[in-house]
Formats: C-alpha cells, structure tokens, sequence
C-alpha cells in the first residue's frame, strides 16, 4: 500500500483500504460468542474499537486508566447498542503492579478470552520514568503490553482449545517505527535522559510492538497454539495521544490533511486484524490500511526480537520480584 493508495483510498488486496471504516470492515461478522479486552479503550481509536466490537455483539472489556472516561465511553455505546456488554477494568500500563491487579481481576470473573488488542499508549513524551524506574514510552506501549499478554495467554489458549475458534491479539504499532535510534532499542542506555529524544523514544516503543508480535507469533507457532498475533500501523489520526505535542501535530495536520484519517477510518485496521475472517491462520505479520505490509528491516530481524524478548522478561522479573 503505497502513498497514491493513501491518498486516494483506493482497496488493496483485502478489498478495503485508507478510507475504510471500521464498521465497514466487520460487516456481517457475528462476534457475539467472543470475548475482547480493549487496552486504551476508553478514547480515540480504542474507544472506536470497543464501539465496533460491541456493535458485532462481542463482550467487550474496557482497559482503561481514567475510569470517567472509560465510563462516558460506555454510556455512549449503549446509547446506541443497548444490548451491548461492555465491562470496565482499571489498568495503567506503565504500572506492573497495575498490570497484574488488572490481570488477577479479569481471571477471577471467569471468563473466556479470546481477542487481546494492545491499543493504549503515550506518545512524544518529554523524558521521564515510570513508577518501576523505566522510560515512560517503553514502559507504558511495550512492557506494560508484554508483561499484560503473558499474564492472559494462558487464558487465551485455554479458550482456544475449548471453544475451536482461533485466538487472536493485535499490537497497535505505527509507521513511526522506522524512525527510533541507531540500533532500534537503546538496551543499555534504555533510561538515560542524555540523548533521549521523544520521537525517537516513541518510534523505539513502536519497534518493539512489531518485535514483540513477531517474536510472540514464532513462540506460538513452535507450539502449535491456535493464537495468531499481528502488528498494524493505524495512520495518523488526531486523538489525545498526541496531548503532548498538539500544536505541532496540528500544524503538521494542516499541510499534510489529506493523509490524516477520522477515528472510524483509524480503527478499521485493528478491526480488521482482529475480526475479519480473511485474516484466519495470518500471524506474525504487519498490517496498514487493512492491507499486509513490509515493516523496516529492523522489525523483520529475529536475533533483535528475541534479544528484545529476552530483555523484555528481564527487565519485568527484576522489576517485580520484590513486589510478588
């Protein structure tokens, strides 16, 4: 999907494109016997998201840090879908503590889990650490998502197996990948203030959503899990990740406003990776305007994804084994 497809929104392959919407792109799916957990569900894109599934009758679970909003999201779906299930859990990803009461909540409803879209995050934000003393990009858009996934794979294979329908869970990544420091993951000066740059910090964030899809897929495959796992780059939608840097983002809207999307055309790719059944059996691939796409070669690299892994887990237990 090149730039002319962009901009004239003309269908790929898949038959959507650039200017499809969610809902057009799950039209005629009957998701009501699935389960979903929406990160970030409460605004923007994920709240979308949450509206689409309901739409389709999914039991749809709000993740959400702002409860106020996640529940203003709430009464407008039902304002439009009464028979709409859709239950709120607080979650602030840049939390693990936060992370593993979400978790520990939603196992104790006893429910089945068979869709995980790893949505929220933060985005161009000035240098700082997470309570767990981690770079707040990372933390929040890739540890928080990597620590949430395994503590609900089981689940979400256990699903799989009893119920025969295929598992799935989406990364929302970005274009912004391709732009994150030499070498993709600052491993070792991963925390420093000295050389941090916001937008190199956010595309590093996004690397690693492609890396940890990637990595998560081959895992899955090896052991023959019905759970297929995906990364997609939504386009460039204003919403309230961009909080931190609105005014240039707007003027940059302004020059470039014929390749920004409306929130119903920037949720239809999550929509589509999650829910399309054309999508069955596709893993470990990248996905932008509902369309399979190549990343950088820095997101194709599997010696990266599985160091990125390895890190991942490490960096999580030394963070955490104080604590549980």
């Amino acid at each position: 999907m090149g730039i002319f497809s962009l901009v004239t929104g003309l269908p790929g392959p898949s038959g959507f494109g650039s200017s499809s919407t969610a809902e057009q792109v799950t039209g005629g799916v009957d998701a009501s016997n699935l389960t979903v957990i929406i990160t970030g569900g409460a605004s923007g894109i994920g709240a979308e998201t949450a509206r689409v599934f309901a739409l389709r009758g999914a039991h749809v679970i709000i993740a959400a840090r702002n409860m106020e909003a996640a529940t203003d999201a709430k009464q407008l779906i039902l304002k439009t879908t009464p028979s709409a299930r859709v239950d709120l859990l607080e979650l602030d990803l840049s939390s693990l503590k936060s992370v593993r009461a979400f978790s520990d909540k939603f196992l104790s409803m006893d429910l089945p889990l068979n869709i995980l879209i790893n949505n929220a995050g933060v985005m161009f934000c000035p240098h700082q650490l997470s309570e767990d003393g981690t770079e707040m990009q990372f933390a929040t858009n890739h540890i928080g998502h990597f620590q949430l996934t395994n503590l609900l794979l089981e689940k979400m294979k256990s699903t799989a197996r009893k119920t025969g329908i295929e598992g799935r869970i989406v990364n929302l990544s970005s274009v912004a990948h391709i732009y994150t420091y030499e070498d993709g993951i600052r491993f070792s000066e991963l925390n420093e203030k000295y050389g941090y740059s916001g937008k190199k910090a956010y595309g590093q964030s996004k690397l690693a959503n492609i890396l940890h899809a990637n990595e998560l897929s081959r895992r899955l495959q090896e052991e023959g899990a019905n759970v297929t796992v995906n990364s997609v780059h939504p386009g460039l939608i204003m919403t309230n990740l961009m909080r931190h840097t609105f005014f240039l983002m707007r003027m940059l809207k302004i020059v470039t406003y014929i390749l920004w999307k409306n929130v119903q055309q920037g949720a239809a790719t999550t929509c589509y990776a999650a829910l399309h059944p054309s999508v069955k059996g596709v893993t470990g691939k990248y996905f932008v305007d509902c369309n399979e796409a190549k990343p950088s070669s820095l997101a194709r690299d599997e010696t990266l994804a599985r160091r990125l892994w390895d890190f991942s887990e490490k960096l999580v237990k030394a963070k955490t084994c104080d604590r549980w």
